[in-house]
């Protein structure tokens, strides 16, 4: 039977949770995940975690954060002006925000503190920090 090897496509099902077991994302109620490794498309962990299964194996897999979206970054957090924020806004902590670049993409934010004139915005990964449990099931190799 054929393995997962560099540059396969392949369709994979998977559960992602968190160091207390509160899952973040879940492909189980949706189609599975099609990818071609190598692609940078996924974090290097996970992609790790994938070379050398076999279609229908399920195994679970532990990736520490340096191999999944790496550290929490300080220099990623800014104070802004709340008059920088449309007037009905009423910014609370954790409450996602979308900048819009300098070349004109979009970034995600998040709200890390409200003070009394600025908001602090993070712009790190969300789950930037952490360590990240992986349930696997090869679903099939293209």
């Amino acid at each position: 039977m054929s393995k997962v090897k560099a540059n396969d496509t392949i369709k994979v099902h998977y559960t992602g949770k968190l160091n207390d077991g509160q899952v973040f994302d879940s492909s189980l109620q949706r189609d599975p995940l099609e990818v071609t490794l190598g692609q940078g498309a996924l974090i290097p962990g996970f992609e790790k975690g994938l070379i050398d299964m076999e279609v229908n194996e399920s195994k679970t897999i532990t990736i520490p954060k340096e191999e999944a979206y790496g550290e929490v970054r300080e220099e990623l957090f800014q104070k802004v002006p709340k008059s920088n924020l449309p007037q009905d806004m009423q910014p609370e902590v954790g409450m996602g925000l979308v900048a819009t670049t300098q070349d004109g993409g979009e970034q995600q934010l998040r709200i890390a503190e409200v003070l009394d004139n600025d908001i602090v915005v993070d712009a790190n990964h969300p789950l930037a920090g952490q360590d990240l449990t992986f349930e696997l099931k090869l679903v099939e190799i293209k």
